[in-house]
């Protein structure tokens, strides 16, 4: 009782703003283990004890949603953030709203299927097929703040003469002259409409990079201000109506100060979406990266249109990106099911965060989220590569392995930049692995619209209760193909196989149970076929 009280204490504490009204201590079953609430917490499951997470106003800097799950079929919802301790063999949440526990089934897929179809179901439509079928092109590690139209083009030109799909191009942040500002910069831009019908000719669908904030000392801030399509800081005074707020609510982000808009308003909607269909007819964008929308950058102390927490505003920028199919998001609270590209939040150039990618994207298909990219490939974190005379060549190939038989994979930093024939080629050859397996994957995604099940899978989601609710080196895409990418600097691998009969890319068979060595030159990504079990 006294370790029940304590953890309460810890959470008023820490978010007293929270408000949490409901609480429950849930006892963990022998050998269940649990999964769920953020995306980019998937490194850390199954939860350990004293593991500790409060989603109000936090999604971790990805995607996240008020779902836990467990090996023994279990699962908890609610409709608005809760905070969970595991503590010893208990786990303990508080919510703002009520806590549904539920049970379907003895597995985490049933359990997730069941919750799926209850709280998140499918919407039954993809993002753009374009984001499945080839790789997606980012200018960010590239060019970072400096995005202009004569080496966006050298960039796009490059990956053809390399020997790359055309696919996706994604122009990144700085092409605007600022924040709230829609246009291409002249300075950088001399013929932008040039430029994108260009990149249309080489075959590229064109994606710009967009924000919900306003720099607050132009005229579009003026203007937004008059309108009240902003957000209002509340002055200290928790219970201001919005009708009586004045003053704009200025938010510090990673680039600065800006005023916000306030996607609760459906006014503010219309007038943002206006400002994409002027980009849409002007110069022939076909697409929008939404950045940002952070919970965090939706402060407690903020009024809206509609009342609504940190993370509602974030569910509201996402609720806005459905009226594009091409689309992409590194953040979004509650929208499982949605025809949504989730990508994972920026990793630094590190074997550490190479190993975070497969626990935390099959923790995304967990929450609903399965449309979803493993970062740029290498890292998209800039910070990582300053400084850095050259790159860990290793490190580039691995990551594009990794992302080969994911359902996206993104390059930014060039390979032929970077990469020496030997390593260059293999990044190569893991491209055309995956055009060889896209038709399956294409297959996957098509089913997923229509059942929300994952794409990539844990391997304890397709092989339950065979002690793999631990491996996060490995996972499953669909039922059929298991994906072990060397996630360590070297050539040599452990790989475990569940029951069943397997096949490599050679046509080796495999029966399992089995842990396996395997030798892995740098340009060989280790996959497997699943064939049954009918030969044991």
């Amino acid at each position: 009782m006294k370790t029940f009280l304590f953890v309460l204490l810890l959470f008023f504490s820490l978010n007293s703003y929270a408000q949490f009204h409901y609480s429950d201590s849930i006892t963990i079953e022998q050998n269940e283990k649990w999964f769920g609430g953020a995306v980019n917490e998937g490194w850390a499951m199954p939860f350990t004890n004293g593991y500790h997470l409060n989603l109000f106003g936090n999604i971790a800097g990805n995607q996240a949603s008020p779902f836990l799950v467990s090996t023994t079929g279990r699962f908890i919802w609610s409709d608005q953030p809760f905070a969970f301790t595991i503590n010893q063999h208990h786990l303990y949440i508080q919510s703002i709203d009520k806590i549904v526990v539920e049970k379907s089934g003895n597995t985490i897929a049933t359990a997730y299927r069941a919750a799926s179809k209850k709280y998140f179901p499918p919407a039954g439509k993809t993002p753009d097929t374009l984001l499945f079928t080839r790789p997606q092109y980012n200018t960010w590690i590239e060019l970072i703040y400096n995005q202009n139209q004569e080496d966006i083009l050298k960039y796009a030109h490059a990956i053809i003469d390399n020997g790359f799909p055309p696919g996706v191009l994604m122009i990144d942040d700085n092409w605007a002259p600022y924040y709230g500002r829609f246009e291409f910069r002249k300075d950088r831009f001399p013929d932008a409409k040039g430029m994108i019908n260009e990149l249309h000719t080489l075959g590229f669908k064109v994606m710009i990079w967009v924000c919900p904030f306003i720099r607050p000392d132009g005229e579009e801030f003026r203007s937004l201000l008059h309108q009240r399509l902003l957000l209002f800081d509340n002055k200290g005074i928790a219970t201001l109506p919005w009708s009586e707020a004045k003053e704009p609510a200025i938010i510090r982000w990673w680039n600065g100060y800006s005023a916000e808009m306030d996607f609760t308003n459906p006014e503010a909607v219309n007038w943002y979406s206006s400002q994409l269909k002027k980009m849409q007819d002007e110069y022939g964008v076909d697409g929008f990266k939404l950045d940002a929308g952070d919970p965090e950058y939706y402060p407690a102390t903020s009024v809206s249109y509609k009342k609504a927490t940190p993370n509602e505003q974030c569910e509201a920028w996402g609720q806005f990106g459905l009226m594009y199919p091409l689309n992409e998001y590194r953040a979004m609270w509650k929208r499982g099911g949605a025809p949504l590209a989730e990508r994972l939040r920026d990793k630094g150039h590190t074997w550490e965060d190479l190993r975070t990618l497969i626990p935390n994207l099959t923790t995304a298909g967990l929450l609903g989220y399965q449309f979803t990219c493993p970062d740029m490939i290498g890292g998209g974190d800039f910070g990582s590569f300053i400084g850095r005379d050259k790159l860990d060549q290793d490190l580039v190939v691995r990551s594009a392995q990794c992302s080969a038989l994911m359902p996206m994979m993104q390059f930014s930093a060039a390979p032929w930049r970077v990469l020496d024939p030997v390593h260059f080629n293999a990044v190569k050859k893991a491209v055309a692995l995956r055009m060889k397996i896209t038709p399956y994957i294409m297959q996957l995604v098509k089913e997923t619209a229509i059942t929300g099940e994952p794409i990539a899978r844990m391997m304890e989601y397709v092989f339950p209760h065979e002690g793999l609710d631990t491996c996060k080196d490995q996972f499953m895409l669909g039922n059929k193909i298991m994906v072990a990418p060397m996630m360590e600097k070297g050539v040599q691998r452990t790989v475990i196989f569940p029951k069943g009969t397997w096949q490599d890319e050679n046509g080796k068979v495999i029966k399992g149970p089995a842990v396996k060595q395997f030798q892995t030159p740098i340009d060989r990504l280790l996959w497997f076929e699943y064939k049954g079990i009918q030969d044991l």
